[in-house]
């Protein structure tokens, strides 16, 4: 079973409106609620490609029952562990006339020691040989970091593959506990090594292959426009992403991930899985919702090179 981890899910709005002024009613053209949090997005991908997976972590309030809801509707197994603190809505906000995209991103509830001491206690019992669990994002205020190095240790006791896709630095801390999966994004890969200069797809592999070498199987590093990059110990590929126009870049790399995972999980080769997320995290960024996985032209766009080690 895949298990994906939101530990500061929220709900988006997405707002397209053809121009927005200071202190004046702005009418918009469109708006739509959707649930998120980078790990239930990529629960809501699994199942558009057929994989199953319990969307656990932790929320609260009525807006964790509107996220939940929205995963059961599509029959995705749910296990969140509730506080009273409602949790967040984001705001994205699509101006037609400036061309451009606001982002509004609120930090979250407040989580004490016992709802995360629960969680764990869960993924300790719950975990088997080959589950794999997707900590996906950034974590709601009381929720330390350092609980990534706790999840990444029961993943690795119970023989579970761990995928990290995190900002915090405390990514670090669980290579030694062989993640089977990490995707930075190319400024937070920089970030983990304290890197400034200019991040060149030489670098790019320079980087990610210190993370192989100090215990990750796989990193899948999104490169925005520039595509995406797989490294580990066998290969180094390249993917370059198609031509769109950005409407809502704020789930593009949840797809990419979920989609390289069930590509992996239907023991596809890499070259494919790889090719299709990145087509797939391109339609979703051109789009208000999630893609729907009609790719025939975006995929004519994407091409899999071979990099240098």
């Amino acid at each position: 079973m895949i298990y994906t981890v939101t530990l500061n899910p929220a709900i988006d709005l997405v707002i397209v409106t053809k121009k927005l002024e200071p202190r004046v009613v702005n009418r918009t053209e469109s708006s739509e609620l959707q649930p998120n949090g980078k790990g239930v997005n990529v629960s809501f991908i699994l199942k558009k490609l057929g994989i199953e997976s319990v969307a656990t972590g932790i929320g609260g309030g009525f807006t964790l029952d509107y996220i939940t809801a929205g995963l059961e509707q599509k029959k995705i197994q749910t296990n969140f562990f509730k506080v009273d603190e409602p949790s967040r809505v984001n705001v994205f906000t699509n101006v037609l006339d400036q061309d451009t995209e606001y982002k509004e991103v609120n930090p979250g509830p407040k989580i004490g020691q016992k709802p995360q001491e629960q969680f764990l206690a869960y993924l300790t019992a719950t975990l088997k040989e080959d589950d794999v669990v997707v900590v996906s994002g950034s974590f709601s205020s009381g929720i330390k970091p350092a609980i990534l190095t706790k999840i990444a240790q029961i993943s690795h006791d119970q023989r579970a593959k761990l995928v990290i896709d995190s900002s915090y630095l405390e990514v670090m801390d669980t290579l030694p506990y062989h993640p089977f999966l990490i995707k930075p994004n190319d400024a937070e890969l920089a970030s983990f090594f304290k890197f400034k200069g200019k991040l060149t797809k030489a670098k790019t592999v320079e980087l990610a292959e210190r993370l192989v070498e100090a215990g990750c199987s796989n990193v899948l590093v999104s490169l925005g426009a520039q595509g995406a990059a797989l490294v580990n110990r066998n290969q180094v590929l390249f993917a370059n992403a198609p031509k769109i126009k950005v409407v809502n870049s704020a789930c593009a790399g949840d797809t990419m991930l979920g989609t390289f995972i069930a590509f992996l999980e239907k023991k596809k080769p890499v070259e494919e899985a790889l090719k299709v997320a990145v087509a797939a995290g391109s339609d979703t960024a051109s789009r208000v919702g999630l893609t729907d996985f009609e790719l025939d032209v975006l995929l004519t766009q994407v091409m899999i090179k071979e990099g240098k080690r």
